[in-house]
């Protein structure tokens, strides 16, 4: 077990250096530099003439002069070592400060709907597995092809309109008018973890309906094993003989996928947010890849990759632990 946690931790290490190295790539390639973006904001309509040495003074102002290789490690450097972003141009100060609360909101969010998701997906989908065909499984199959069909903005719109029209309450935001702006407490903790229900529930509506189906269907090829049928030979009782062989099994798939789950809810929260006015970071991307503001743009990047990385080594090392057939082949 210790050889497969050093050998997956160090795939996650290589991953994300590569990450690291194809997202500043990315973040070189438009045209141009917010240098330019800066002198344009600044001296637009006043006459002025900028020429190319106002350019490279104002870029070695915000160190774009150096080369991109020498930017890149000063940029990676700092990361690791001093868990130091870098410097966001457009709102002057820290990329630690300008990322640092919506960083965590968003997280929040993620995690918040994992929870409800395998909460809900594990147990119902094997209920449904157990009474194949009957009423229940008729209607968590509907329910299914729903979340499936219906986009989770939708729902978010749905369920907007729902609680303004016939309880006079919004679902909007992650804080109540008094705690927004209040520094954080117990009580703002409390109603942060009330707000981020909607949400959670919003984007948990597919990623629910797709795990419960793959729930469903492996606990049903479980059911037919040759190890179920021996152990309901030997009178094993029923339940003790479902959680042992085919449940166990059954949310292996679930677990695996972990990581496909996560960038799920990271791809859909950007409209569920702006629909429910959350604060979260892809407006904030958006906004800072189209400024040239590339270390905003980059730190959120790479923290989300990372979360995603970090996903799936989680699910590695869950499913080594679940099954031991998983190590078996590693070795």
């Amino acid at each position: 077990m210790v050889k497969f946690l050093i050998k997956r931790t160090l795939g996650m290490v290589v991953t994300m250096f590569f990450v690291s190295i194809m997202i500043f790539v990315i973040m070189e390639l438009p045209p141009g530099d917010y240098a330019e973006r800066w002198a344009f904001r600044k001296f637009s309509g006043t006459g002025a003439q900028i020429t190319e040495a106002d350019l490279d003074n104002i870029r070695a102002n915000f160190g774009l002069d150096r080369p991109a290789p020498e930017r890149y490690l000063t940029w990676i450097k700092d990361i690791v070592l001093h868990g130091d972003f870098g410097q966001a141009f457009a709102f002057q100060t820290s990329v630690n400060n300008v990322i640092g609360q919506k960083i965590w909101l968003t997280l929040a969010i993620l995690f918040s709907t994992l929870i409800i998701t395998y909460t809900i997906s594990i147990p119902v989908g094997m209920y449904a597995a157990v009474r194949q065909n009957s009423v229940e499984d008729h209607a968590l199959t509907i329910f299914s092809y729903l979340g499936f069909a219906l986009p989770n903005f939708l729902l978010a719109l749905v369920l907007l309109y729902i609680m303004t029209t016939y309880f006079g309450t919004s679902v909007g935001g992650l804080f109540s008018p008094e705690y927004a702006d209040e520094p954080w407490s117990k009580g703002k903790v409390l109603d942060l973890l009330s707000h981020l229900i909607i949400p959670a529930i919003i984007l948990a509506w597919s990623a629910t309906a797709f795990q419960l189906q793959t729930v469903r269907a492996t606990m049903l090829d479980e059911l037919n094993t040759l190890s179920v049928t021996a152990a309901r030979a030997r009178g094993v009782a029923e339940w003790k003989l479902l959680i042992k062989y085919p449940a166990r099994l059954a949310i292996n798939p679930v677990i695996s996928t972990m990581g496909f789950d996560a960038n799920r809810i990271f791809s859909e929260l950007p409209i569920v947010a702006l629909v429910l006015g959350l604060p979260e970071l892809g407006g904030l991307l958006l906004k800072s890849y189209l400024d040239l503001d590339m270390y905003v743009a980059g730190a959120i990047l790479l923290i989300l990759t990372f979360m995603i990385v970090f996903m799936n080594f989680l699910s590695d090392i869950l499913l080594a632990f679940l099954d031991p057939r998983v190590k078996l082949i590693e070795g």
